[in-house]
């Protein structure tokens, strides 16, 4: 059992004004065993003065200079996303809660708080490592897309590897997503699903075209080098879900990052388990 007081940093979806039962939790179980807790400002101030919340932080995080034993993220997996952005490449494991429907990284489910911050307490948990992706100083968990701006015409993107031409896209975009990322925006667009820890990304299309024109698996240590052409003379680069516009002409390069995002798992908690359960494979609708 942990002989130091533990540090946590809690991050949380502001949007959920409904669902303060599992944060009270969180707040009660760290004030019982003593933890230090450090909390988003944002999420702060809406457990305080929106949620009339009682919440003993130790420190308010105004910004990312901050370091932790674990990072808690309260809501979904773009809350998850969010907050792996803040950690960055600090090395913090995150602990996922899930706030609505079942998700990949946020897992937990709530009435689960209590059972893993205690076997967290007493060092019985596990760490995935996950792979994260750059493009031009901005990094991904799950993916990065190349799109058209709204109602524009399709864009061109001519996409090497290493050197080495795969294709000039004609479509409305192109995302390349990490294994992680696989089921989430790729998945959507026909993209194949890419069990964690497999050294590989995915390029799929969105509405290419050419109907010939499929999702490839590459190797993650290659460099993707991408020019995109757009009769608008603008594109969106989205980054995990975070969207900005280029300019046509912007040389895009994508790379593995340096680092990883570290996740929680319970003991005894599998991928497969719940892939099965989010895609609802195996249910019987008849």
């Amino acid at each position: 059992m942990s002989k130091r007081k533990l540090r946590f940093a809690l991050f949380g979806n502001i949007y959920q004004s409904r669902k303060s039962a599992a944060t009270q939790k969180v707040l009660s179980w760290v004030s019982v065993y003593g933890a230090e807790l450090y909390v988003d400002e944002e999420y702060y101030r809406f457990l305080t003065e929106d949620q009339r919340l009682d919440v003993l932080a130790t420190r308010v995080l105004k910004n990312d200079d901050f370091d932790a034993d674990f990072v808690i993220s309260m809501g979904g997996d773009g809350t998850f996303l969010k907050a792996a952005a803040r950690v960055g490449n600090k090395g913090i494991p995150i602990l996922g809660v899930n706030m609505g429907r079942l998700g990949f990284l946020a897992d937990v489910n709530p009435d689960d708080i209590e059972h893993t911050l205690r076997a967290l307490h007493e060092g019985h948990y596990e760490v995935e490592s996950r792979a994260v992706i750059e493009v031009n100083g901005h990094y991904a968990l799950n993916d990065i897309a190349i799109l058209k701006r709204d109602t524009a015409s399709m864009i061109s993107i001519r996409a090497t590897i290493d050197g080495q031409l795969l294709n000039t896209y004609q479509a409305d975009g192109l995302i390349i997503s990490t294994p992680t990322g696989s089921t989430a925006y790729s998945l959507s667009n026909g993209g194949p699903i890419i069990v964690p820890g497999t050294n590989v990304l995915a390029l799929t299309p969105v509405a290419p075209h050419s109907l010939n024109t499929r999702p490839i698996v590459i190797p993650d240590s290659g460099v993707i080098e991408l020019d995109v052409e757009s009769r608008s003379n603008s594109f969106l680069l989205a980054v995990d879900g975070r969207s900005m516009a280029c300019q046509e002409g912007t040389k895009l390069v994508v790379t593995r990052a340096p680092y990883n995002i570290k996740v929680v798992k319970r003991p005894g908690q599998r991928y497969f388990n719940t892939l099965r359960e989010k895609m609802m494979w195996g249910a019987d609708a008849r």
